[in-house]
């Protein structure tokens, strides 16, 4: 009973700070916040009137941005630069190129449209497309396999043929070169034949010559 007596207590509300406060506590808790807490006229929070200035100054005095030159709450200048400032520096997802974000829509308009060629189906690819091409080329790429393999079984077809004409050829050059090189041993030995006889006409010369001159 006790304690339902202690939350039923009345409050009231601070007319200074308006939060509710024990109705019994009202006038020393207004006599305090008033000496002592000041509300900011800009968030509303209460803060140490010692603190306002200073408050002030850290968290809503207006700054220049360094890139763009609005003009931004303190508080919210690194958000403004990394979210929201037209010349924050963006990368382009195509071609990963540092720019100025306002460069940023012309700029992947004219990247994206460029193409690269896909390794898996062989074809040439929009940059902008190729996340979703990547899906789909699974069942290109399996329609490419079997396309490949029956052209190298036609192609193998084709080769047989061509293997089995070159058994007669490899023959004819054999017996070719077994008659050049009979022709061959044939011409020389007839010429080593020839200069033999030469050779024994001129000692018979000689020895002629000899018997007369003597």
């Amino acid at each position: 009973m006790a304690a339902t007596m202690v939350s039923e207590e009345p409050t009231t509300i601070c007319t200074h700070c308006d939060r509710s406060v024990p109705a019994s506590n009202a006038d020393l808790h207004y006599a305090h916040c008033s000496r002592n807490l000041e509300k900011c006229k800009v968030c509303g929070d209460m803060v140490p009137r010692k603190h306002a200035e200073e408050h002030y100054l850290t968290t809503h005095a207006p700054v220049s941005c360094s890139l763009c030159s609005e003009t931004v709450q303190r508080e919210t200048l690194d958000v403004h630069k990394g979210e929201n400032c037209p010349k924050r520096m963006v990368i382009c997802e195509y071609c990963e190129l540092p720019l100025p974000a306002i460069d940023l829509f012309e700029h992947q308009d004219f990247c994206g449209s460029r193409t690269e060629m896909c390794y898996l189906c062989r074809r040439y690819i929009r940059l902008r497309d190729r996340y979703a091409h990547e899906t789909t080329c699974n069942v290109v790429q399996d329609e490419v396999v079997g396309t490949s393999r029956n052209e190298a079984a036609v192609e193998r077809d084709h080769r047989r043929p061509q293997r089995r004409r070159e058994v007669p050829f490899a023959r004819r050059h054999f017996l070719l070169t077994i008659a050049f090189t009979g022709i061959a041993v044939i011409l020389g030995s007839f010429f080593y034949q020839k200069k033999a006889a030469s050779n024994e006409c001129i000692k018979s010369f000689k020895r002629l010559y000899q018997g007369r001159s003597c």
